[in-house]
């Protein structure tokens, strides 16, 4: 297997690395020193990415398959080395322009295969990744998972009875994950994205909508970077970013 990492650069795994968040912060993690191991199901947008981007490698991966999952970490680590950086921005709930099927609903119109998948992506795939990763940044004294989050991970409205009790699951996870590894020298923290993100079909949905209502991805790319970079002194764990008009 050919190694893509000659100078040893830290290494950056990305989970749903599509056009907004994580190709945003695929870019900011390159532009930093990492290598980057972009994770995504689209192997079309992948290798766009990988070509546009120096330092960033295209692993396709759906996450929702914990065997896949095994395979795809074990080779970014042939490849790249030991990712020092996990972000989990995949997510069960949204495909493209459209919801899933069924994945929106009251409780009483989603179907419980809906539930079931969006959990094993949101949830059950953090878990997977970082029982996998976790044992080298312990080892190493240092490292950070990044969960991105939104804002049915801390409420559970009518319409979204598939979706936000799986992300509520996964800051859960991830907080629990927090308080086993912060001692042992390895960060964890979940960003809740309470906005609309600025991606050509969001536009296309809210086109009456001004700038100002969007959530730029580079900008929530800077906080992943600062967030997985802060001083140990004065770690974040929950973290909430929102346009400066944001109703909330």
């Amino acid at each position: 297997m050919t190694l893509k990492n000659p100078d040893n650069k830290p290494v950056a795994l990305i989970t749903g690395v599509g056009p907004g968040t994580g190709a945003a912060a695929a870019r900011r993690f390159a532009a930093g020193g990492y290598a980057v191991a972009m994770l995504a199901r689209g192997v079309e947008r992948l290798d766009q990415l990988a070509g546009e981007i120096p330092g960033a490698h295209a692993f396709v991966c759906d996450v929702e398959d914990a065997a896949a999952i095994a395979a795809t970490i074990d080779a970014v680590e042939a490849q790249l080395g030991a990712p020092s950086v996990l972000v989990h921005n995949a997510v069960g709930g949204v495909s493209g322009s459209t919801s899933v099927e069924g994945a929106f609903g009251n409780f009483l119109e989603i179907k419980p295969a809906t539930l079931e998948r969006n959990f094993r992506v949101n949830t059950v795939a953090l878990l997977h990744l970082a029982q996998r990763l976790a044992p080298a940044m312990i080892a190493a004294g240092k490292g950070s998972v990044i969960v991105t989050g939104n804002t049915s991970a801390q409420r559970g409205k009518a319409g979204f009875a598939g979706f936000a009790p799986t992300k509520a699951a996964q800051r859960i996870l991830a907080e629990s994950m927090a308080r086993h590894l912060g001692p042992l020298g390895v960060h964890v923290a979940y960003i809740v994205i309470d906005a609309v993100i600025d991606v050509p079909w969001t536009r296309d949905a809210f086109k009456a909508r001004e700038d100002a209502f969007f959530i730029k991805p580079e900008a929530i790319a800077a906080e992943i970077w600062h967030v997985a970079h802060q001083d140990r002194s004065a770690w974040s764990f929950n973290v909430e970013l929102r346009p400066f008009g944001e109703s909330w």
